[in-house]
């Protein structure tokens, strides 16, 4: 079949774009690369399987095993949160945040992909840095990417509850923590497929900052900050429990305009 006819007949069930993401990455070609071309002869079976797995709600990253984040190419598995665009508000608000200074030691909490922590590294060519997740399985995702892009001897990745095992002080701390109330309603594709554990945090979505945010103050280093991302409607409720601790906010929204992140420092 080809690929014209195979998009067209998919977009009957999914949207245009998903199935084009989906084509493009079966056959090994960028999705400009693919629409140049509509042409080539697909392995139609193959696809339909994609595109079946789509209808059935399935994220499109899950399915190609791949997303972008800050300009690189992640590898991503259920067993990770998707990483989103939105997310990048923390990479930008941290170098806006030391200028023309650098970072020398980054911590990643909660790391997932590993997404955060290899996008600082990324802005920062000098610095070394460690991501820590409660999932073994999320750690061996993250220190795969690290591998593929060229990092695994700048960062290490453990299994932890947190900072709970860690004793060394950092420069950033980057963390988005699970945020999302218990009973919220989500999109089909994230409430069915992505990892609970990353997504839900009690009635009012702000368990983990409440055992989170208490750490931070014992792991910056002098001038250190963290960075964390925070939901749309929850900067006052996060501020508010890092002043309890010392720590003083700076909101930073994200393209949209949405509150997405607040850079925490000792008062």
């Amino acid at each position: 079949m080809q690929a014209r006819a195979a998009l067209a007949h998919a977009a009957r069930t999914i949207d245009r774009l998903d199935a084009e993401v989906l084509l493009a990455d079966l056959i090994g070609v960028e999705r400009l690369v693919l629409l140049l071309d509509l042409t080539r002869e697909i392995d139609a079976t193959m696809f339909d399987a994609r595109v079946a797995r789509r209808a059935a709600g399935e994220p499109v990253a899950y399915i190609t095993g791949r997303r972008e984040f800050w300009s690189l190419d992640l590898a991503v598995t259920p067993e990770v949160l998707i990483p989103r665009p939105d997310s990048e508000t923390l990479i930008a608000a941290a170098v806006a945040h030391f200028g023309a200074r650098a970072p020398a030691a980054i911590l990643d909490l909660g790391t997932g992909s590993g997404a955060l922590l290899l996008a600082a590294l990324d802005c920062w060519p000098g610095a070394v840095g460690a991501g820590v997740d409660r999932s073994e399985a999320a750690a061996r995702v993250a220190a795969g990417n690290a591998a593929r892009l060229g990092m695994g001897a700048r960062a290490v990745f453990v299994v932890g509850d947190w900072a709970m095992a860690l004793g060394t002080r950092f420069d950033l701390v980057l963390a988005n923590p699970p945020y999302v109330e218990t009973d919220a309603a989500l999109a089909r594709d994230v409430r069915d497929f992505e990892p609970a554990a990353a997504l839900f945090a009690g009635a009012d979505g702000a368990d983990a900052y409440r055992v989170l945010v208490p750490q931070l103050p014992d792991l910056l280093a002098d001038g250190g900050v963290a960075v964390v991302e925070i939901g749309a409607t929850q900067a006052a409720l996060v501020t508010e429990i890092a002043a309890n601790f010392g720590l003083v906010a700076a909101l930073h929204c994200d393209l949209a305009m949405n509150p997405r992140a607040l850079v925490l420092q000792r008062a």
